[in-house]
């Protein structure tokens, strides 16, 4: 991962023995072969665990899972869905905004960076965190999940009320192997299909999972999420 991307100090105690696993300790050099053979690597160094970084354990509100991070050119920056601002917002990104739109009657922004909902209180959080450049999944299966398991897990064992937004079988097979996710959990747990234009005909539109989310929240005494960015 680097010395640039330590685990930050909110979430060692949920991590730190999950890093001391073979597969957390396989998961650095696998990344350091790859840099030093020249392959180019996103997000680069410095924003892989961006989403750890800005939304710390004890604020989490919602966890948003995704896959693996965009593999274009400068588009990720350690967030799920979300790309810098001066990107062209991606398809799923697209849809989701449309989705906003429909569901709380929030205009569609010009840029794609969802840094204020992480700071709010949003994990975005991607299965794996690294990806190498155009090649989607290809980091998959490398050490990540071990990590990013522990994470799902740390945020369903809080007391706190969270929101757990699972987009398409990939989402929702993942968090549902995860303890306290089940049919007894606290936390509301929402499904859909994913938001990429393969899919996002198939139920996404008009799933209508940011108000559900508020109205959870603002019922637990927790606050609502200001979806604008």
């Amino acid at each position: 991962m680097g010395s640039s991307d330590a685990i930050p100090a909110a979430w060692r105690a949920a991590l730190d023995p999950v890093l001391a696993t073979p597969e957390a300790r396989q998961l650095g050099g696998f990344i350091s072969a790859e840099e030093a053979a020249g392959k180019a690597i996103y997000p680069p160094r410095g924003f892989r665990l961006a989403a750890l970084q800005l939304t710390p354990l004890d604020q989490v509100k919602v966890v948003i899972l995704g896959q693996d991070p965009y593999h274009g050119p400068g588009q990720a920056h350690g967030l799920a869905f979300s790309v810098q601002d001066e990107v062209k917002v991606p398809p799923s990104l697209v849809n989701i905004y449309k989705e906003l739109e429909s569901d709380l009657g929030l205009p569609r922004p010009a840029h794609g960076n969802l840094t204020k909902w992480a700071q709010q209180g949003v994990l975005l959080l991607n299965t794996a965190l690294t990806v190498e450049d155009g090649k989607p999944a290809s980091h998959a299966g490398k050490g990540w999940e071990a990590i990013t398991d522990a994470v799902i897990a740390a945020v369903a064992a809080k007391s706190d009320p969270c929101v757990f937004m699972l987009w398409g079988n990939h989402a929702r097979k993942k968090a549902m192997t995860v303890p306290g996710l089940g049919a007894d959990t606290h936390h509301l747990v929402l499904t859909a299909p994913h938001p990429s234009p393969l899919s996002a005909h198939s139920g996404w539109f008009g799933s209508g999972h940011f108000g559900q989310a508020n109205a959870f929240l603002e019922a637990q005494g927790r606050g609502p999420v200001d979806w604008r960015v």
